[in-house]
């Protein structure tokens, strides 16, 4: 994991969000959402077990998608005050709510059942956000780099068993998901930038964090 939490030169806050691996990554240029969207007649090479992998992964990202949209909402209320920050959260939020609006699309492409906890994950997030946020500055961005931390290595798993398929009509597939993977890797690296590690009970709050994504991402999984 340490291979994703690089060490650079601190920026200002926005140029910084928006210069990570976004900026270097090729499925990013001229990005649109059709590009996303599959023909449900192409996947039909694929297994029963194979369709429900794809059942389980968009399920769970759109889940995640969620929280995540009202993770940095919950932060904005707390410390959407000052100008700078604002924008920051403001920028990794946006992010996230294109995110969601690609997994919504692909939940109905793919004809995917939501799970029955996107309240859950959608109340839980802006509370995580918010209270994170009201510890300080430092211990939101905790938050943020426990959060992507978790949701970087699940999107990485995700691709490596959908190369594992060698099937071209999936390419679309994950493309968007190394998309949402190198921009959550982003806002890690933006939230070590900014003082995520020297957050009061920093350990504390990010392996328990972390362990709670883990938790969610199972239970989205599985009903």
């Amino acid at each position: 994991m340490s291979l994703l939490l690089r060490t650079a030169v601190r920026r200002p806050l926005l140029s910084r969000a928006m210069s990570g691996h976004a900026a270097h990554n090729p499925y990013l240029k001229d990005f649109k959402y059709k590009d996303t969207v599959s023909v449900l007649d192409n996947t039909l090479a694929l297994s029963t077990s194979e369709h429900t992998m794809i059942d389980r992964f968009v399920r769970v990202n759109q889940a995640g998608e969620t929280a995540a949209v009202t993770i940095y909402k919950g932060q904005l209320a707390v410390l959407g005050r000052d100008p700078e920050l604002r924008d920051l959260l403001m920028h990794m939020r946006d992010q996230e709510v294109e995110h969601l609006r690609i997994m919504d699309g692909l939940v109905v492409d793919y004809k995917v059942r939501p799970t029955l906890l996107l309240p859950v994950a959608a109340v839980g997030g802006y509370l995580l956000g918010m209270t994170s946020a009201m510890l300080g500055v430092k211990s939101a961005m905790t938050c943020t780099e426990a959060v992507e931390t978790r949701i970087g290595a699940h999107y990485n798993d995700q691709l490596r068993e959908l190369h594992a398929l060698k099937y071209e009509p999936l390419d679309a597939l994950k493309r968007v998901i190394a998309k949402c993977r190198d921009e959550e890797l982003e806002h890690l690296d933006t939230a070590v930038d900014h003082g995520a590690r020297r957050a009061p009970l920093y350990k504390l709050q990010f392996e328990a964090i972390k362990a709670g994504c883990s938790v969610a991402i199972w239970l989205c999984d599985r009903i």
